[in-house]
């Protein structure tokens, strides 16, 4: 882990925006008007996915991936100007956020800027030709970090942009050296002390497959070495494993369980239902009240909360990164879980979520309960993953609690509480 990356880290919510599909109009000038409402869902941090110019060779769709980047230091005129981009930071700063963009620094789109003024930065294949070294990327060209010179140019890239912005999301961070990546956090935080560091970290069989290719891919321990935080992907086929029935809920809690002891103690991890390479949540849980479960299990997670935009309303469509697909923004089949993000959200700044000891367990009916513990201080979280009604034995005295997501009250008794398939969240102590 980085070490000064804060655990305070571990208490705010990150909001993912598509700019292109975002809105009709597609543009920063669009997404600006709508931040009162992104700052009202109890966002900290806003992550605007790549906002540079695309490639036209190889191009994918009609208007080509967004992480086939033809210029870095460039804005996509589809979005607006860099005037633009400084106007919608300066209103995400003004509501009480920060803004992140992506940085797509393992390749580039096969007639980039780059790859023409300096083509010995690439990665060749045996006949000497572009090329990169995950086969479906067939839009992009890779580069090759053996180069000093790339490196000089890429962190005075991030150094340009940290002058506006205050972190990144790094695409396939674990392809790029991680000494590249230490060398850049240190060059950037002259200039934006604080920057804010996102590795999208990788399957565990991404990393076994490409190094039986003799391809170098860090493992979550090494990248935290560079960043503040890193997806929760070691653990995501586990997740989805058990929404599907091909594990128990057991199986995915010892998963959950096993990173408290693997990674230093000031990790965070990102908790996500749904982001733009996954499918949307409500896609995977049809159930609104089994939705409702997790999605305050995701609040209560230790790590950052993430949220790809549209999730608040239950959107079921992925949209095309290909295309232009707008988002819905409105509520789908009737939901509108704006009111619960902002409650979870609030519930979420308390310490006890930065720093903890945490665990969770499955205790039978689909129902896992999650306990966060420091000193004399413990917040109890009983999910109903199937929305099912059980009783439920906890970890707290016997006693009459308020439950903070709408203030009801909750008795224990006997050491168990009667759930009827809503989430529940308890904090004791002082």
């Amino acid at each position: 882990m980085a070490d000064n990356t804060k655990k305070e880290l571990r208490n705010q919510m990150m909001y993912q925006v598509f700019v292109r599909n975002y809105s009709k109009e597609g543009t920063f000038k669009a997404l600006e008007s709508d931040i009162p409402r992104i700052k009202a869902l109890g966002t900290d941090i806003v992550y605007l996915m790549p906002i540079h110019p695309i490639g036209v060779k190889n191009r994918k769709g009609t208007l080509g991936s967004p992480y086939a980047i033809s210029d870095y230091r460039s804005i996509n005129p589809e979005f607006g100007t860099e005037d633009d981009l400084k106007s919608l930071v300066d209103t995400i700063h003004k509501n009480g956020m920060k803004c992140i963009i992506d940085v797509v620094y393992n390749h580039t789109s096969p007639d980039s800027v780059l790859s023409q003024e300096h083509p010995e930065w690439f990665y060749k294949k045996p006949d000497g030709s572009f090329g990169n070294r995950v086969g479906d990327w067939t839009d992009v060209i890779d580069l090759d970090y053996s180069n000093e010179g790339l490196w000089d140019y890429q962190i005075k890239t991030l150094i340009k942009w940290a002058g506006i912005v205050d972190g990144f999301r790094c695409d396939v961070a674990p392809m790029v050296p991680i000494a590249f990546w230490e060398r850049a956090r240190k060059e950037v935080e002259k200039v934006r002390p604080g920057c804010i560091w996102l590795a999208e970290s990788v399957e565990p069989e991404f990393i076994t497959h490409f190094r039986g290719m003799g391809v170098t891919v860090h493992s979550d321990g090494e990248i935290f070495r560079a960043f503040d935080l890193s997806y929760d992907y070691d653990i995501y086929s586990d997740f989805i494993s058990y929404i599907r029935g091909k594990s128990s809920l057991s199986d995915y809690a010892a998963a959950v369980n096993r990173q408290e002891s693997i990674y230093p103690d000031n990790y965070v991890k990102i908790r996500f239902l749904e982001n733009h390479d996954q499918m949307r949540a409500h896609y995977l849980i049809p159930d609104e009240k089994a939705l409702k479960n997790y999605t305050a299990f995701i609040f209560f997670q230790k790590g950052m909360t993430f949220v790809y935009a549209g999730q608040e309303y239950g959107a079921r469509h992925l949209p095309s990164l290909f295309d232009k697909d707008d988002v819905d923004m409105s509520p789908q089949d009737g939901i509108d879980m704006s009111g619960l993000f902002a409650r979870l959200s609030s519930i979420k700044r308390d310490g006890i979520f930065a720093d903890s000891v945490y665990r969770m367990t499955d205790k039978g009916h689909d129902i896992c309960v999650a306990v966060h513990e420091k000193g004399n201080r413990i917040a109890v979280g009983v999910f109903s993953l199937r929305g099912e009604s059980a009783n439920v034995e906890v970890s707290i005295p016997d006693g009459v609690y308020k439950n903070l997501i709408d203030d009801s009250l909750v008795d224990v008794s006997h050491g168990s509480i009667s759930c009827d398939g809503e989430p529940v969240i308890i904090i004791t102590g002082v």
